[in-house]
Parts: C-alpha cells; structure tokens; sequence
C-alpha cells in the first residue's frame, strides 16, 4: 500500500514519510525504470539495527584482534577455534557458524590452498603458512562477519604478495561502496586490480547482505562489468571479502562437504569486512 507524504515512514524511524525516505523512494523509481535493479526496503535498515550490528561487528574485530595476539606456528586451528568460542561466550554472543547447515565449529580457518570454509582441527600452523581467519559473531540478534589472512613466520615471497594484494582489493572494492556506485563498481575494481598482478577472483562465493541474518541479499560478487548488478543505497549493510589465487579461479569442495580449495593447489588468499553504506560513502563497521 502507497503512503502519502504525511504518513509515518516505512523505516520505522518515527518521522513522517515526506521528511524520511519518501525523495529517496522517488530517486529509486527513476532507476527502476532504467531496468537497474534496486535494493527492497527489507534491505534498508533502521538505525537501532545499525547500532545493533555495530556491536556485533565490533566484537568480531575484537576478537580477530586476539587471535593477531596469539596466532603463531605451533598452535593448532582447533586452538583458534576455542579461543574464539570462549571469547565470545565471555561476551554473552554466539557463534555464527557453528551448526550452520551441519559446519561443526566457531570458525573457519583456511590454509594455503583453502579458499573458504576450513574445518579447524589438529593440524599445526608451519613456518610459511598463510591462513584466513573467519570470525561471525551474534550479539544480541545481529550478526557481525570479518576475517583476516595471518603470515605465519616467514612465508614465500609469492605468498607475501598474494596476502598483500588480497588485502588491496578488499580496500579498492570498499572505495566504491558509496550510494547509487552498484555492486560492479565494487566488483570490477577488485578483479582489475587482482589481475593487474597476475592472480585471479574466485567466481563461486563472495560478499552478502548480513546483519539480521547470517546470509541476506544481496550476493556480492567480486568480478565482472562496472555499472552492474544491484544499485547501493544508504543503510544497506554487506560484507566486500574477496578470494584471490595465485592460479586458476576455480575451485572444488573437499568430501567434508565444506572444506574448497584451488583446483590446482595454488596458493589463496581472502580478507573480509561488513561494510555500511553511509549516506556520503561507507562505514567499514568491522574496523
């Protein structure tokens, strides 16, 4: 049903549609028109839902900060995944990931040739590994997703710029996270640039809605054309978190049936942050 301009705003924010979201919802119909998909309201959120996956967000970046602390060769990824579990139950928050669809731990950590979704167990951390640490915490009902790469001891000179330029293309794609840029605009930067040096994006998995749920619309994808896919409004939280190989970008799923690695064993390397679309440019909400 249509509101008029003296009705209280959709959003829920209290003040009358004409004050709050009623020029923003005239500006959207132009690009609809255009055929240029645009975001539901369900995708906007409301600034006490903001303020809820700040904290959320917050958390997570607290605790990849103690596995920075601790992180060395020698500790096992089931280490890291206790120490995660313990420090967000000391919060009062939960895992995100545990019992996802059957995953059975707080964490993931890839290793190497692990793209994503790395089963923490007892394998130790070797002089020369690189390994993503994925953290998801919920606080209060809000969801907040991070991860970072680690460099343990020495690592090979390849290694190093793979870690390093993954970590540009998160920054470079965040650059284009401002209202009405569209998700291409973050993708094209971050493929540009991971094939400037010679590496590939991974095509399978990318960024999502998040905030409210562990996985929400839209799909962020990380390669292809500027000036595609969704249009980028403010209050739209999502995660950028890119996954750059040294290789191919294809990959395959081990039989644990989470477990995906490079096709041809090469290296990978990813970094993630939940982002906010500000109303001039971009909030990164997990730094």
């Amino acid at each position: 049903m249509a509101l008029s301009r003296n009705d209280s705003c959709w959003c829920g924010s209290g003040k009358k549609y004409k004050k709050c979201h009623m020029e923003q919802d005239l500006y959207l119909e132009d690009f609809k028109r255009k055929g240029i998909l645009v975001p539901e309201r369900k995708l906007i959120k409301t600034e006490a839902q903001i303020e809820g996956i700040r904290r959320s967000c917050q958390l997570t970046k607290s605790i990849l900060n103690l596995v920075e602390e601790r992180i060395e060769a020698g500790i096992s990824t089931a280490e890291i995944d206790r120490w995660v579990n313990d420090a967000l139950a000391a919060a009062g928050a939960y895992p995100a990931t545990l019992n996802y669809q059957g995953f059975p731990a707080s964490v993931c950590t890839s290793i190497n040739e692990v793209i994503c979704h790395g089963i923490p167990s007892a394998r130790k951390l070797k002089e020369g590994d690189i390994v993503n640490v994925d953290i998801t915490s919920i606080l209060d009902g809000y969801y907040g997703d991070a991860s970072r790469m680690f460099m343990i001891g020495e690592v090979s000179a390849e290694a190093k710029k793979l870690v390093q330029v993954a970590r540009e293309c998160l920054y470079l794609g965040i650059e284009q996270v401002k209202p009405f840029n569209r998700i291409g605009d973050i993708a094209f930067a971050i493929e540009q640039h991971a094939n400037k040096h010679g590496f590939s994006v991974v095509r399978d998995f990318g960024g999502h809605g998040v905030g409210l749920e562990f996985h929400e619309d839209p799909f962020v994808q990380h390669y292809g054309p500027q000036d595609s896919g969704m249009l980028l409004v403010p209050n739209m939280v999502f995660t950028v978190e890119p996954m750059v190989n040294v290789g191919t970008y294809r990959c395959r799923k081990l039989d644990d049936g989470w477990t995906t690695i490079t096709a041809d064993n090469s290296l990978s390397a990813q970094w993630e942050h939940t982002v906010r679309v500000s109303e001039n440019g971009v909030e990164v909400m997990t730094e």
